[in-house]
């Protein structure tokens, strides 16, 4: 069954579906914020979005209400400029479902249902969606995702926090995620990925370019990329690990079928298949490079159906070695 609701889709701008009583403010933790046009013109706008400014109004104005203004009339990149240069507020909207072009809300957003959005959509804190998530632009979240279904971004992603997803996260373009990663499906994205801490991905991960982690990644299903897959430390996958660059883990590797790559094979412990290992043609194989020589038998060990061609480093051990 489908995560997104069926029939026509609402184009019209978001609205507030609940409203909290008025001693319950839904901007909930900071005052409103007032700019003027002197505010403005110290961060330097484009000519033509401070025309823009002038046109609307001569007197002090809202924030939030100008990012509305400028996403109802289109000024999308003006709303987003205008976000990077005053930051977020601690402003909270809630929403049973969330329809829109576009929405570029400088506090967190919490949708109790579906959310469908066919631009950008863009948060300056976290963003909460208890039914599944679509973005048919670029989807920027200023700190924490939380999903409870599926995610498909039709742009690129730029996560600021961690990123926890019920289903499965497709997306586009580039994904960038600062903190951890985990999904509860698959992760497809179009061009390179990276996460700043851990990545758990509970089936398949396909990355069009490059894979990077700055923590561990593990994997329930496949590992395939389009170009290198580096990882700051173990790579784990219950199927293969397939890679057309080179393949660089700061601590071991092990996958229940093959790992093969493109390029070289760097591991800085164990490199452990319950197939083949096999680096592209005329790259060598290298384990425990962060091991010394005397614990090379326990923590360097080389596990596969056959011996790797090209082992230039670690300690082979057929396929009777322990576990890394």
């Amino acid at each position: 069954m489908s995560p997104f609701p069926s029939g026509e889709i609402s184009l019209a701008p978001c609205a507030l579906a609940h409203r909290l009583p008025a001693d319950e403010a839904i901007a909930n933790a900071s005052a409103a914020t007032d700019i003027t046009r002197h505010f403005i013109r110290a961060k330097r706008p484009c000519t033509d979005g401070y025309r823009w400014y002038l046109r609307r109004q001569e007197g002090a104005s809202n924030y939030q209400a100008l990012l509305d203004d400028l996403v109802r009339e289109g000024r999308v990149e003006d709303a987003c400029w205008m976000l990077d240069q005053f930051g977020p507020t601690n402003d909270v909207l809630e929403v049973d479902h969330l329809e829109a072009d576009a929405l570029v809300f400088a506090g967190s957003v919490r949708c109790r249902g579906h959310a469908d959005v066919e631009g950008v959509l863009r948060t300056g804190r976290s963003l909460s969606v208890l039914g599944g998530l679509r973005v048919g632009g670029a989807l920027r979240v200023g700190e924490d995702l939380r999903v409870a279904g599926a995610v498909r971004c039709e742009g690129s992603a730029r996560l600021h926090g961690d990123a926890r997803v019920g289903w499965s996260l497709t997306v586009a373009q580039r994904l960038q995620c600062t903190g951890s990663l985990r999904l509860g499906g698959e992760l497809d994205c179009g061009a390179a990925a990276h996460v700043g801490g851990h990545c758990r991905v509970a089936q398949d991960l396909r990355v069009v370019g490059d894979l990077g982690c700055d923590g561990g990644i593990k994997v329930g299903g496949h590992l395939q990329a389009d170009a290198a897959v580096q990882a700051a430390r173990g790579v784990w996958a219950m199927g293969d690990v397939d890679c057309k660059g080179h393949l660089q883990v700061g601590w071991g590797v092990r996958a229940g079928g093959h790992i093969h790559s493109g390029g070289a094979i760097r591991a800085g412990e164990s490199l452990w298949a319950g197939e083949t290992i096999a680096a592209g043609e005329a790259y060598g194989v290298y384990a425990g490079l962060v091991v010394p020589l005397p614990d090379w038998h326990h923590s360097a060990q080389v596990c596969a159906r056959e011996q790797p061609a090209r082992l230039l480093s670690g300690c082979w051990t057929g396929g009777t070695g322990s576990t890394p």
